[in-house]
């Protein structure tokens, strides 16, 4: 289930997508999912996407959520 979530979003976004927690663990996976954007809305629009695609598979349960920025910084 892992791997059809993965490269869906990664041809279908344009995200880069892996597995990051859990590889070893029998029905559980954390998956990492990365936008680059140049603006905020835009990323929020993306990930909302992402979002809502992996609801969409009905087999899984999301049991959390987490999304973290990161902006660039002017030197």
């Amino acid at each position: 289930m892992v791997k059809p979530i993965l490269e869906g979003t990664r041809r279908r976004f344009h995200v880069a997508a892996a597995e990051v927690d859990h590889q070893d663990q029998w029905q559980r996976a954390s998956l990492g999912m990365a936008v680059v954007s140049s603006t905020v809305s835009h990323a929020e629009e993306i990930l909302d996407e992402v979002e809502r695609f992996v609801w969409s598979h009905p087999d899984v349960e999301v049991l959390e959520v987490e999304r973290r920025w990161l902006e660039r910084e002017d030197a």
